[in-house]
């Protein structure tokens, strides 16, 4: 199983608007990653500086920063670039980071 983790930029004042869209996550989109490999999917947020901390569980190669091409994943980022940091391409800005420790 590979562990993957990316942080994301959450705009001013939009917390609560966050966790109700992903309260509210659609079912297509929960079973594509699920499909993807991703059994397990965390976020954090770090209020003081609005940075959204994300971790995942794969089974597989990929992880959800793969699903870019489909269809749902682009209807998704496009519902959430208004309370995100986003690219041209509505995806949110996402930077990879690298594991440095891990205790099992």
């Amino acid at each position: 199983m590979k562990r993957l983790a990316f942080k994301m930029y959450l705009n001013e004042g939009q917390k609560e608007e966050y966790i109700k869209r992903h309260y509210e996550i659609w079912p297509e989109l929960k079973q594509l990653l699920k499909e993807a490999g991703v059994c397990e999917y965390s976020i954090f947020l770090d209020e003081e500086t609005n940075t959204l901390f994300a971790f995942q569980k794969v089974n597989g190669d990929g992880g959800s920063q793969d699903l870019g091409q489909k269809e749902i994943v682009q209807k998704w980022w496009a519902y959430m670039k208004d309370i995100m940091k986003s690219n041209p391409d509505n995806s949110p800005v996402s930077v990879p980071l690298e594991e440095v420790f891990y205790m099992e």
